[in-house]
């Protein structure tokens, strides 16, 4: 490829990692509606664990079907850290946090989620970003946060302490996953995390279905349809693949747009009342993201 080639090549690939980021950020802000569904039916451990397991099997399909290598020993600590920090953790203080928490409420507080993934990305490939870069994740993800404490009155609930510490470990998953995807295909990545957290999700599951009481329902069932297949695999494929085009701090900030997707899913699917500072956090959360993406 000449030089001229490859520079007219280089935007191109940078539009299409940014594409399939913000298609992996639209999936996701369905997650927590799916969740409110799936709670009609099954408690928040078998909701958890069922996910997992459904979503283990639709990997597991596709890693035979298209004979993917088992990966190397060396990768299987990070594959450990996505397994913990997206299949099992995230998921647990997310839905936990939805048993007493509104969906919209939830969506705001986890609004941090891209300062949190450009923080721990930075953290761990010693990469330094401008400080306008910095000033506006910082700014989005205050507005955010403002805006959860005016909701509680300035006292974080139970839920918040959930959701915030869910930042951490998704923030974790989503970098190792990210650096992973560099090295080999996105659906491997999540594909083996899952395989690698069935030990772990396998017997949870068959606790949680003999403790907690399950309603069948059609809610129910397509709420955890979705987060097996679509939140917890199809979903992750895309995000990954997009974080190893354009950059983990760049893909994260895309994200800073998940809690304005969730606020319309929450109004829409669920009948939550959306007061007038959401939209004025939505209007500020979309204004950081173009700053961020030009920075």
């Amino acid at each position: 490829m000449t030089a001229q080639n490859s520079a007219i090549a280089r935007p191109s690939i940078a539009v299409g990692g940014t594409v399939l980021a913000a298609l992996g950020v639209a999936i996701f802000s369905l997650t927590f509606p799916a969740t409110d569904w799936s709670l009609t039916g099954f408690g928040p451990w078998t909701t958890v664990t069922l996910r997992a397991l459904l979503a283990t099997a639709l990997a597991g399909g596709f890693l035979l079907a298209g004979r993917a290598p088992v990966p190397e020993r060396r990768l299987w600590p990070a594959l450990a850290v996505v397994a913990l920090g997206v299949i099992i953790g995230f998921p647990l203080l997310t839905t936990l946090a939805l048993r007493t928490t509104q969906t919209s409420h939830a969506a705001v507080v986890v609004g941090a989620l891209p300062l949190a993934t450009a923080a721990v990305g930075s953290a761990v490939a010693r990469t330094r970003h401008s400080a306008a870069f910095w000033a506006t994740a910082l700014a989005g993800t205050a507005a955010v946060v403002a805006f959860t404490l005016a909701q509680s009155h300035g006292s974080p609930s139970r839920g918040d302490v959930l959701l915030f510490a869910s930042l951490g470990v998704c923030a974790a998953g989503y970098v190792a996953g990210g650096r992973l995807a560099a090295s080999m295909p996105g659906w491997q990545v999540i594909g083996w995390a899952l395989v690698g957290s069935l030990p772990v999700t396998l017997p949870a599951a068959v606790v949680a279905l003999t403790v907690e009481p399950v309603r069948l329902g059609g809610q129910a069932l397509v709420g955890l349809g979705y987060l097996a297949a679509v939140s917890q695999f199809g979903g992750m494929v895309v995000w990954y693949r997009g974080m190893a085009t354009i950059g983990i701090a760049r893909a994260s900030q895309l994200q800073l747009a998940q809690p304005l997707l969730t606020l319309v899913w929450s109004a829409l699917l669920l009948g939550e009342h959306l007061s007038p500072a959401t939209a004025l956090t939505a209007l500020a959360v979309l204004v950081c993201v173009a700053v961020t993406q030009k920075a």
